[in-house]
């Protein structure tokens, strides 16, 4: 476990001290700096000690651990991150009044017993950050675990203070990812044995979509009310720009040059490539039962499923092409290939994250206004990202396998983009007013142009 995954791992367990936090900002009527300190210091040192507890029990079985260890750590911190999603959905915990020492001892020790099974991975899944003796590295890791709980429990306690309990769930869901995370990409370290998933620009990449999907869920909690019809063509305008350019520049261009490359005639090939994709992307709009959130229209056989789950469907579907042109290059760019490049990757990623910001929001927002949670409406929101990283891991696994299938996939997963984002683009054309939609179009396709020819550069 590096530095930037014990980082990722700190804050997601300073989740559920925050969510205290805040109902104790929410309980007092000024706060002032002791109260911060009280709060930062208690469940700092506890959320610190408990994973060394849990070090110095679990090394007593290191023997047993290790020959499990990335399960181990896999099923303890998804097991963990788990229960902190489902608990967001629950009702609101009370946090009992006051700073005495027996109230903030007990709700320490609440909210830092999670942290004692995550002591244990780190005898499953060793910390490495410096050369020294693993106590050297444990020891690091408790204190930087305790440093960040203490700072984000403080700044739980000022929104409490100013808002109150609005991103109290919200911050609960997003420590429970983190950590399911982190469970998964030891699990997958572990199995890997090309190294490509563990490989840092892969892995980076494959996060960075799930970054825009969670900024663009996060919204909900800062707009409380519904968003405009002009704001929301730019949004869908800009989206729909962005996902063509993705498809022309970073999938079929590449495709055609990879193919010629081979000496093979390219056009052909990815003619028929890019209708497969169209086909297979018409099928999953047939057989998945789904609803276009502001159309109000629903697509696919008729089911009993909950209207939230069918609207994050919507953007599932979308995901997918999006997923599988992630997967694509970033196992190009392991295998050298000579037309694609990391930095080609990564204007990928950035581009699919910026287009998941407005994507994400129009699963969140459009959950909230038909009177779900707005914890509800978040989580809907990130989960319909998933499917990113997920099918992005499972195109690396099959490019490795079949690696002269890549510029076919290539060339596919552009005709579901284009055909996906086609979709959409009738809310624009049908309003008399369409041009500051048609406009952000054309901004969102440039922007993502250029930056597929500056990094050729």
């Amino acid at each position: 476990m590096g530095l930037f995954e014990l980082l990722l791992l700190s804050v997601g367990l300073a989740m559920d001290a925050f969510a205290v936090s805040i109902c104790k900002g929410l309980a007092v009527k000024k706060v002032t700096i002791k109260e911060y300190l009280l709060c930062g210091i208690w469940f700092g040192t506890f959320q610190g000690l408990m994973p060394f507890i849990g070090y110095l029990v679990g090394s007593r079985f290191e023997n047993l651990i290790t020959a499990v260890a990335p399960w181990v750590a896999f099923i303890l911190l998804t097991l963990i991150g788990g229960n902190m999603i489902k608990e967001s959905f629950g009702p609101p915990e009370e946090a009992k009044p006051g700073f005495d020492v027996k109230t903030m001892f007990m709700m320490a020790i609440a909210t830092s017993i999670d942290a004692l099974a995550v002591g244990i991975t780190f005898v499953a899944v060793p910390v490495k950050v410096f050369d020294s003796g693993k106590m050297i590295n444990v020891l690091f890791a408790v204190a930087m675990i305790a440093v960040i709980t203490c700072i984000i429990s403080m700044i739980g306690v000022k929104i409490g203070n100013l808002f109150g309990t609005r991103y109290k769930s919200g911050s609960e869901i997003m420590g429970g990812t983190i950590l399911i995370f982190i469970g998964l990409r030891s699990l997958i370290t572990h199995l890997d044995r090309s190294q490509v998933l563990s490989d840092g620009d892969t892995i980076f990449g494959m996060l960075i979509p799930l970054i825009g999907t969670l900024l663009g869920a996060a919204i909900v909690y800062a707009k409380r009310n519904n968003i405009s019809d002009d704001l929301r063509m730019i949004f869908v305008g800009g989206a729909s720009g962005i996902m063509i350019s993705i498809a022309v520049w970073g999938m079929l261009e590449p495709s055609v040059a990879g193919l010629k490359e081979a000496h093979t005639n390219a056009v052909v090939p990815v003619i028929l490539c890019f209708a497969a994709g169209v086909i297979l992307h018409l099928l999953l709009d047939n057989i998945i039962p789904h609803t276009h959130a502001y159309s109000d229209i629903t697509e696919g056989p008729k089911s009993g499923l909950d209207p939230d789950m069918k609207v994050m469907l919507t953007e599932v579907i979308h995901h997918i092409p999006e997923g599988v042109s992630l997967g694509v290059i970033y196992a190009g760019h392991f295998m050298k290939t000579e037309w694609i490049s990391v930095s080609a990757a990564f204007v990928l990623a950035v581009a699919i994250a910026i287009q998941n910001i407005p994507e994400a929001l129009f699963v969140s927002l459009p959950i909230r206004e038909k009177g779900s949670t707005t914890g509800k409406a978040f989580f809907m929101g990130i989960v319909s990202g998933v499917p990113i990283p997920l099918l992005g891991i499972i195109t690396v696994i099959v490019v490795l396998l079949f690696p002269a299938a890549l510029p076919y996939i290539m060339a596919a997963s552009g005709g579901a983009m284009i055909y996906a984002t086609i979709e959409e683009i009738p809310l624009i054309a049908n309003r008399k007013d369409n041009d500051k939609g048609a406009l952000a179009f054309v901004i969102g396709f440039a922007i993502v142009m250029l930056m597929f020819f500056f990094r050729r550069s």
